[in-house]
């Protein structure tokens, strides 16, 4: 059974920044291709980016693509996600999963996450 401890959020102002970090067991050994997505207060959850483990990334939402940077040292089995340039709409709690294949690149296939980290951007 895989498990992924999500940390790293906060709250931060309008054009701040924040690296999210997820641990996740077996990520190397299974070379699992892996993901973030955000879920905002009574809202769905929204896919962010994904990557495999031969560096393959594919973002969700191009509103994210250029701001959210995803990364993974598999060295230490962990997943992490650089967001630059954070802005309100970007508040939600953030989480880290398992990517398939669909169509046209990696997409988040929500087979396992952890508690999450809430990320509030606010002035």
């Amino acid at each position: 059974r895989v498990q992924a401890v999500e940390s790293g959020g906060g709250v931060v102002q309008p054009g701040g920044s924040l690296r999210l970090s997820c641990p996740v067991s077996k990520m190397r050994a299974a070379q699992l291709t892996l993901g973030w997505f955000r879920q905002a207060a009574g809202k769905e959850r929204e896919g962010i980016v994904c990557i495999t483990s031969e560096g393959d990334i594919t973002y969700s939402s191009d509103s994210m693509k250029g701001r959210f940077t995803i990364s993974r040292n598999d060295a230490e089995d962990t997943l992490y996600l650089q967001m630059n340039s954070l802005r309100p709409d970007d508040t939600a709690m953030y989480y880290c999963t398992d990517c398939a294949w669909y169509l046209d690149g990696y997409y988040p296939d929500y087979n396992f996450w952890g508690q999450g980290t809430q990320v509030t951007v606010s002035s």
